[in-house]
């Protein structure tokens, strides 16, 4: 018995090692590398040990593209589970088309990025955009607000573009959170005086943290390596303003070739993960023994 339960699970360990635990050792190692497009000719990589993390991290930039990603990531969750919890709750409501309308909202969620991001490039376009149109048709803004393209604008409008295509993910997991909240304890809660507000505080939010535990690390995890949408949008610009450590880690590997520095820079990314995965996951076990 115990032979046929290795058997079955063999597959999904052998996929495991060969797709994801061999990118990332081979990712360790090339940080320590000097990996460039000569070791595709001549086979070497000379070690050179924390020389790249040195380079990297030494870099004038490196400091603003560390800003750059908190901000991205921390505006990114806020605005995703505020309103993904938001709209997890409403639907916790029965009415007419419903189930239409929750429908509906995966589509953010189910379109390739790329053209989600195209889409959004056309919309917030400065000159032939459609927000400019409307916002200037309405008296809202004055002249054409570049969206993508002022520094002091970009990296707000990348936010706000990543947290349409995250609320999908956030209301789903959240509204089957919800969903195994027995109705019972609200309709006892409420004897007691506990709805609206108080509902949620007492009776929602204590039984739906497990659930947000599991929404806020992958989505902070998910966002720390979001590429494509900021590719599709600015490409990193307009003057590394909206320039991430993966932004960052993609231009070294794939525009510069330099493989081992931007090995380094995925590096301190997946550090930086297991870092607040850890450091989470242990304060929420922490309040919830207490």
């Amino acid at each position: 018995m115990r032979l046929l339960e290795l058997a079955f699970l063999a597959p999904a360990v052998v996929y495991l090692l060969a797709f994801f635990g061999y990118p990332v050792v081979q990712n360790l190692l090339m940080g320590f590398q000097d990996y460039t497009t000569r070791t595709f000719v001549t086979g070497e990589a000379p070690w050179v040990g924390l020389d790249n993390y040195a380079t990297v991290l030494g870099d004038p930039s490196f400091g603003r593209t560390a800003l750059n990603t908190a901000i991205f990531t921390v505006g990114s969750i806020a605005g995703q589970f505020v309103l993904g919890l938001a709209i997890a709750v409403f639907f916790r409501r029965r009415f007419p088309l419903g189930n239409l309308l929750r429908s509906l909202l995966l589509l953010p969620w189910l379109i390739p990025l790329i053209a989600a991001s195209a889409v959004w490039g056309w919309i917030l376009d400065r000159d032939n955009g459609v927000l400019n149109q409307v916002l200037g048709a309405l008296g809202i803004v004055s002249g054409s607000p570049g969206w993508l393209t002022d520094t002091s604008l970009a990296l707000v409008a990348v936010i706000v573009v990543n947290i349409w295509i995250g609320i999908p993910f956030n209301t789903t997991i959240l509204y089957a959170g919800l969903q195994d909240i027995p109705e019972e304890l609200y309709e006892a809660g409420s004897l007691d005086g506990a709805t609206g507000w108080r509902a949620f505080r007492h009776i929602t939010w204590p039984l739906l943290r497990p659930v947000v535990t599991v929404v806020l690390v992958l989505g902070v995890v998910y966002t720390l390596k979001v590429l494509d949408v900021i590719l599709g949008l600015t490409q990193g610009g307009p003057a590394g303003a909206t320039q991430t450590l993966a932004v960052q880690s993609y231009s070294l590997s794939f525009t510069q070739f330099e493989f081992g520095l931007g090995a380094a820079v995925g590096n301190v990314l997946i550090v930086v993960s297991l870092v607040f995965a850890v450091l989470y996951l242990r304060a929420n076990r922490r309040a919830v023994d207490e």
